[in-house]
C-alpha cells in the first residue's frame, strides 16, 4: 500500500483548483466553525526566508452553509472529504461535529486544537476531544500544536479522549517586521509559522508522538520534496500532508507521490508504507 498524500488544512481551495485537490489521496477543507466569520483584517499572509507566516483567522462560512452548499460540491470533486472543524469552546467543536454526523460524505474529522491566529478555547485539548467524540461517530484527528510543551503526553490525552487519529503539526508562532518601519507586517502581528523550517519541528514531533500512541499520525511540516515526506514516514507518519508547498507548485502531490516511491525504492523498500517508523530506536535500516 502506498502512503496517503493529503493537504494541510488551509492551503488549497477544492472549488478553485479541482484538478488539484483530485491530485490528492484526501482533501482536508479549511477549518468550519459554527458561525460565519469574516476572519482577520489584512495584511494576513506575509512570506519570510524560509517559509510563510499568516493571519487568516478561521475566516469561512459556518457550518450550516458549508454543508448546504461547499459539501456537496466538494464531495463531487475529491476522492476522499475530511473536513476541518474549530471554535471558541467545547460547544462549538459539539455542534459542528453534531451537523456532520453520519454524512457518509464524510470521511473523517480533523480537529482544529491549535489555532495560532484566534483566540484558544478554555477547554484542554483532551476536554475538546471528549466533547467532540460525544457527538459523532466519524472518525477524529486531532491536530495538536509543535508548541505543546510536552507533545508526547498531550497525544496520549487525545487518544485517551477519542481521537482515533493525529495530525502533526499545525503551525506555531511567528512574526516578521516590515524592513522600512520594523512594525509587523502582518495586522495582528503574530501568525502560524509555515514552511521548509518547520521541517524539523515536525519531525521531531512525530517521532515523539508515535512511540507514544499506537494510531494512524497525519505528518506535515515543511514537505516539498519525496525525501521530506521520506523523512515524516520513517518517524512513524502513516500519511503525509503538503501545505506551503502547494501555493507556488500545484502540481506538488503527484510529484512528492512519485520521489516518495522512488525514494523509498532506492533504499531497497517495496513501498513507502515498509518503510514507516524505522527512525524509531528499536528499528533501523
Amino acid at each position: 500500500m502506498s502512503i496517503p498524500i493529503l493537504n494541510a488544512s488551509g492551503c488549497l481551495d477544492a472549488l478553485a483548483a479541482p484538478d488539484v485537490a483530485h491530485s490528492l489521496d484526501v482533501f482536508v477543507t479549511k477549518t468550519i466553525t459554527p458561525l460565519r466569520r469574516e476572519g482577520n483584517p489584512p495584511t494576513r499572509i506575509a512570506e519570510t526566508d524560509h517559509g510563510m507566516l499568516n493571519s487568516i483567522g478561521l475566516q469561512g462560512p459556518g457550518i450550516d452553509a458549508f454543508a448546504a452548499d461547499h459539501l456537496p460540491r466538494l464531495a463531487e470533486i475529491v476522492p476522499q472529504l475530511w473536513v476541518s472543524v474549530g471554535g471558541f469552546s467545547a460547544a462549538d467543536f459539539t455542534l459542528c461535529c453534531e451537523r456532520l454526523d453520519g454524512d457518509e460524505r464524510v470521511a473523517a474529522i480533523e480537529l482544529n486544537l491549535s489555532c495560532p491566529n484566534v483566540e484558544e478555547a478554555p477547554e484542554t485539548a483532551a476536554q475538546l476531544v471528549a466533547a467532540a467524540r460525544s457527538a459523532t461517530g466519524t472518525p477524529l484527528y486531532a491536530k495538536l500544536s509543535p508548541a505543546q510543551w510536552d507533545i508526547a503526553e498531550a497525544a496520549r490525552a487525545v487518544v485517551d479522549a477519542g481521537a482515533d487519529g493525529l495530525s502533526l503539526v499545525n503551525t506555531i508562532r511567528g512574526l516578521a517586521l516590515d524592513p522600512v518601519t520594523l512594525r509587523p507586517i502582518l495586522a495582528r502581528g503574530v501568525g502560524g509559522y509555515s514552511g521548509p523550517a518547520l521541517r524539523p519541528i515536525a519531525l521531531a514531533c512525530v517521532h515523539a508522538c508515535a512511540s507514544a500512541v499506537d494510531v494512524p499520525i497525519v505528518g506535515m511540516g515543511g514537505v516539498s520534496t519525496g525525501r521530506d515526506a521520506l523523512e515524516l514516514v520513517a518517524v512513524g507518519a502513516s500519511a503525509v500532508a503538503v501545505g506551503t508547498a502547494l501555493f507556488s507548485d500545484p502540481g506538488a502531490p503527484g510529484r512528492v507521490r512519485a520521489e516518495l516511491a522512488a525514494e523509498a525504492a532506492a533504499r531497497g523498500f517495496g513501498t513507502p508504507r515498509d518503510l514507516r517508523g524505522v527512525a524509531q530506536a528499536e528499528k533501523s535500516l
